[in-house]
């Protein structure tokens, strides 16, 4: 992957979409979507929970506007992978302009990615910045919409 990476080559099929997902709090969250990317990865839980929680100590990755794009390397991995996720009840996630979240965007890149991971970052945070996008997000009734969504989506050179 070189320069705008697809949403389509991050996310790849509709099984990464998770809707009406309940969480007590940030790392509960970040928890049960380890379990859910660990399954789908054929990697340990702990690992990408590990990852996630490290990353989330340097600094929040609650964009604002209800947007959270936890993300994290990965030794094993071999390319980067997205994990979408909608929550039933916005919870709190010390993003940036300290509202609740309730769209989260989970991304993985294998450790030695440094470009690919950088743009993978840039494209989603593209699309979740697009506030129509995110309200076609909210209003989507079924993991294959949202997944339409996304793949239908054309980045944007910046």
């Amino acid at each position: 992957m070189t320069g705008v990476v697809s949403l389509r080559d991050i996310l790849q099929d509709e099984d990464v979409i998770l809707l009406d997902v309940e969480a007590g709090d940030k790392k509960q969250l970040l928890e049960f979507m380890s379990d859910y990317a660990a399954q789908k990865l054929a990697m340990q839980a702990h690992q990408l929970a590990d990852v996630l929680w490290e990353r989330e100590k340097l600094g929040t990755t609650g964009v604002g506007r209800g947007i959270a794009i936890p993300h994290g390397r990965l030794a094993v991995l071999e390319g980067v992978r997205g994990f979408f996720a909608r929550l039933k009840t916005p919870l709190e996630f010390d993003a940036v302009d300290h509202q609740p979240v309730d769209l989260v965007f989970l991304l993985f890149s294998p450790q030695d990615a440094g470009a690919d991971h950088l743009h993978a970052l840039a494209s989603v945070s593209q699309a979740m910045r697009d506030e129509a996008f995110c309200a076609q997000l909210r209003g989507a009734r079924d993991p294959k919409d949202v997944f339409g969504l996304f793949v239908t989506r054309k980045p944007q050179e910046s």
